[in-house]
């Protein structure tokens, strides 16, 4: 008997969208999301406001001192957790002969795979969240107000209060690595509960922390469900929620604002004619999607925003391709899940984040783990820069956006100032060993497409 999904059997919906075909046939694509509106038609209609943005901006602000103080990493920007955009010429040229392409020359990347704390975009939403906890708790308890030095909360006593108080989250790495150190730095006794997806060395990171680890043979929709039950049975325990957090959603936002600052410094403008289109790496799709409305936000039509996915873990793609958003599941079509981008690792999408991005998104794009992994040796090749293999998706976008061009109604002018930004989400946390052998299976897949 065929599988139904939503009342409806596979080659129905096949036959309804036939992008599904080369999905569930495991064929790269990239789609163009037909739904896309513009932003100031979507945007009174949005779960968010640009307020909630600034107030995620504000606390963040607030907590530097404290950051600064114990983090050291942080000390020399003053407890600012952000990340460097550079040009990558040499990457750009070195992507011209793998995609037999001339490509776009303004080619930039965004490093948030070194971003302090924890190396990877999660060091954005992850910290975020645990930080606006602490403070709620702070204040609650009588500890703290708004307008005092935030510094004092590395002070025994608070510490001793935060230590009542337990964090939990169902993760496949990042997200735990960066909610379990921020975590456990507080005071807060912490769990990450991690998926079979999730790399050895991120669990072993955190048992050094002192963050308590639970592992499962079965896949991120698994963790966070065994997590979230856990944590609504203990009333001083704090679920962070990948799937449905506004917090962590914002946390992420509040990057596009950082950035526009970054490229006004470099001198680039972002306007009609000069079109920004991003290259964001997508999993459950927090991340992605909080830094897409921040975008949305600052630079409104003027941005082009992407989500990049394993072609084994499509959940943003399916979810928007079939309308039924976190209501569908990849692998209802077939698709198992497994791939070695442990951070996208995930089938099932975020019902907030699909649902705020059905008209935001400029499209979706899938990548084969083979091409991750050359990618990544490519990058470190061109630019001396290791990334994780997760982080590097980004650059197929890029890679085969030229060949969409024409469908973005632009002028020559336009398609020739356009500016493009690779979203490069972790890596510089790996081990040095675990990314040396990222970086063979890259070179030898590498040789074998130049022969």
């Amino acid at each position: 008997m065929e599988t139904m999904i939503s009342g409806k059997p596979i080659t129905d919906w096949i036959n309804q969208q036939p992008v599904l075909s080369e999905i569930v046939s495991l064929l790269p694509v990239f789609w163009l999301n037909p739904e896309r509106q513009s932003f100031l038609q979507v945007k009174p209609k949005l779960p968010f406001r640009s307020s909630d943005v600034a107030d995620a901006a504000e606390r963040l602000s607030r907590f530097r001192s404290y950051l600064a103080d114990v983090f050291a990493e942080t000390k020399a920007r003053d407890g600012l957790i952000e990340s460097p955009v550079q040009k990558a010429p040499s990457m750009q040229q070195a992507l011209e002969p793998f995609y037999s392409n001339v490509l776009p020359q303004n080619l930039f990347v965004k490093l948030d795979s070194h971003l302090a704390i924890s190396g990877s975009i999660k060091a954005r939403g992850g910290i975020y969240e645990v930080l606006k906890f602490a403070e709620s708790v702070a204040i609650k308890n009588g500890l703290i107000q708004i307008d005092d030095d935030y510094s004092k909360l590395s002070l025994e006593n608070i510490r001793d209060c935060f230590s009542r108080y337990s964090i939990m989250v169902g993760s496949t790495g990042n997200l735990g690595l960066s909610i379990g150190i921020m975590g456990a730095k507080l005071g807060f006794k912490v769990s990450v509960h991690m998926s079979a997806d999730a790399k050895q060395w991120k669990k072993d990171l955190l048992r050094t922390k002192g963050v308590d680890v639970v592992e499962y043979e079965a896949d991120y929709s698994h963790a966070v469900a065994q997590g979230r039950e856990q944590a609504e049975a203990d009333p001083y325990c704090h679920f962070v929620d990948d799937e449905n957090s506004k917090d962590l959603f914002l946390g992420y936002a509040v990057a596009a604002d950082r950035l526009k600052k970054q490229l006004d410094e470099q001198g680039i403008s972002v306007d009609h004619e000069n079109p920004l289109f991003v290259y964001l790496p997508c999993g459950v799709g927090g991340g992605p999607g909080g830094i897409a409305y921040g975008l949305k936000l600052v630079f409104g039509d003027h941005v082009h925003c992407f989500f990049g996915e394993p072609v084994q873990a499509p959940a943003m793609l399916v979810g928007l391709v079939t309308g039924l958003h976190d209501k569908v599941s990849a692998k209802q079509f077939g698709i198992s899940g497994k791939t070695d981008a442990d951070g996208l690792a995930v089938s099932r999408p975020s019902g907030l984040v699909c649902k705020t991005m059905q008209h935001l998104l400029s499209g979706v794009f899938t990548v084969s783990d083979d091409e991750i992994y050359q990618l990544l040796t490519l990058f470190a090749e061109s630019e001396g820069i290791h990334l994780e293999p997760s982080a590097t998706v980004g650059f197929s976008g890029f890679g085969r956006i030229v060949n969409e061009m024409d469908r973005f109604e632009l002028s020559p002018g336009q398609i020739r100032n356009s500016i493009h930004l690779v979203w490069a989400t972790g890596g510089a946390m790996v081990p040095n060993d675990v990314w040396e052998e990222y970086n063979a299976k890259g070179t030898v897949l590498l040789s074998q497409s130049r022969k």
